[in-house]
């Protein structure tokens, strides 16, 4: 089912792994730097947190020079090939690390995208992962 896109609009956005699959530490990582990649290129990073089994992105697409912005999917489409590319390989296996689909939305309001934004951000003190939002090594928020 395609995915509808508002030029300029702030998405929150999630994926999962597949199956049962989880990322470890240095896998976590890999992610975390395949979405700052285009960050400020291609859209605008407010935050992100890279859990063992899924995603969670704040963000922004950004104009392309010459008009229109640039396409959400495409980004998505980069940052998990890239990082699913270099967790195989790092695994020395084959295989697909992310589900097919993502679930995205568009953000409405700043009430919104607070809301959101602290969603993210207790995401691993209320899975029990650390104590303090900043103590988590794959939370990325944009000062």
């Amino acid at each position: 089912m395609p995915h509808w896109q508002e030029p300029g609009r702030v998405y929150f956005i999630t994926w999962r792994c597949k199956g049962q699959q989880t990322l470890g530490p240095e896998e976590r990582t890999v992610v975390l730097e395949a979405l700052r990649y285009w960050d400020d290129n291609k859209w605008k990073v407010f935050t992100a947190v890279i859990l063992s089994d899924h995603v969670h992105v704040l963000a922004r697409t950004l104009p392309i020079p010459g008009g229109g912005f640039f396409d959400l999917g495409e980004i998505l489409h980069s940052v998990k090939s890239y990082s699913a590319q270099k967790i195989s390989q790092n695994r020395g296996k084959r295989g697909s690390i992310w589900q097919d689909e993502r679930y995205d939305r568009i953000i409405r309001d700043e009430t919104e995208f607070l809301e959101k934004w602290n969603y993210m951000r207790n995401n691993p003190v209320k899975l029990g992962l650390v104590e303090k939002p900043e103590e988590y090594l794959w939370l990325y928020e944009k000062q």
